[in-house]
């Protein structure tokens, strides 16, 4: 029975990628003026089948449906019969990281004394109760939500937080909610089918998100506030070396990285920032190495809950490139000058 899971759950997932936006859909947004033309430019598609008739006249209105669009998907897939246990399981560690984005709003929130807006997406948003965490007033209201909804692993995090303390003093708390995220994530990766690879991959993912902190803070001389971001559990990296980076100078990051396979990457990163002297270019070539990276790795798998995986990352970049494109256009821009943020 287990095979037969597998397979169904691989052949569904599988045949979802023929529905994406592809590179040739976001070329032929090149030429769109308002955002029901870019939407006309993908109806084909499974997303644009969505979005096809509903009443969107802002990107504000296109943002939450997208995400409401990718909730959907996710709970279809819990839905059907025949999904093996190891993918639920997986699935269900991944979407916290939603939780984690709202959990961070609902904060500020509580700091700015109203009400947060939240992503319509996650285990908070699955239970019915994100409207109470959006219209929690104070860290007590927060962490209840969190017990009802089984997220109590982040309640410690939580109760750190001090509204009248300044920004840099909550960064311990950003911390704490991401090193546990992860935490769960790599101990859930161990657990399941094929956990190696998982855990290989969510490494990789943890060394970048490590080293985008660390080019980032270097880049705009934060290196002193940000050593707590930093996420243990890298497959290259220990949190360590990425502290040690901190205190180095932008040129001299790339000795460090030089017997790992992000050496390429600095290289094209000192290069890219040299050239633009923006910080937005750290953000462009992980982003896209990130994706190259987790491809040669995951695309290639079936009968394995690395199939689910590759399908989430394929579904989240799709998102952010229509973002992309729809905010462009909302903001009277066009397609060329955004087209390096996208992922292709």
């Amino acid at each position: 029975m287990p095979s037969v899971k597998y397979a169904f759950i691989s052949a569904y997932l599988k045949g979802q990628e023929a529905r994406l936006i592809t590179s040739a859909h976001m070329d032929s947004l090149q030429g769109a003026d308002t955002i029901q033309d870019a939407l006309a430019a993908v109806r084909e598609t499974d997303i644009g089948i969505y979005l096809e008739d509903l009443p969107l006249s802002s990107f504000d209105d296109v943002d939450d449906s997208l995400w409401r669009y990718l909730a959907q998907r996710l709970a279809y897939i819990e839905w059907l019969r025949l999904t093996p246990r190891d993918v639920l399981k997986l699935l269900k560690a991944y979407v916290t990281r939603y939780d984690i984005v709202n959990i961070k709003a609902a904060l500020e929130g509580v700091s700015a004394a109203r009400k947060a807006r939240m992503m319509p997406i996650g285990i908070i948003h699955s239970n019915g109760l994100l409207d109470d965490l959006s219209e929690a007033q104070d860290t007590d209201e927060i962490t209840r939500v969190l017990v009802k909804c089984g997220l109590e692993d982040y309640v410690a995090a939580v109760e750190q937080y001090n509204p009248d303390q300044p920004a840099g003093s909550k960064i311990p708390v950003q911390a704490g909610l991401q090193g546990r995220y992860y935490r769960n994530l790599l101990n859930t990766a161990r657990s399941v089918k094929d956990g190696h690879i998982l855990v290989q991959a969510f490494g990789l993912i943890i060394d970048l998100a490590n080293l985008q902190i660390a080019w980032r803070a270097v880049i705009a001389g934060l290196e002193t506030h940000v050593a707590d971001l930093v996420i243990a559990g890298g497959y290259q990296l220990t949190d360590n070396s990425v502290r040690e980076m901190l205190s180095l100078k932008m040129a001299e990051m790339p000795a460090l990285l030089q017997n790992t396979r992000y050496s390429a990457i600095a290289e094209e990163v000192m290069a890219d920032y040299d050239r633009t002297g923006s910080i937005t270019s750290v953000d462009e070539i992980i982003d896209k190495h990130r994706f190259v990276i987790l491809k040669e790795i995951l695309a290639p798998r079936v009968m394995s809950p690395l199939v689910l995986l590759w399908y989430l990352i394929l579904k989240e970049v799709e998102i952010r490139n229509l973002r992309l494109a729809v905010k462009a256009i909302a903001d009277g821009l066009t397609l060329t000058e955004v087209k390096d943020y996208l992922v292709l």
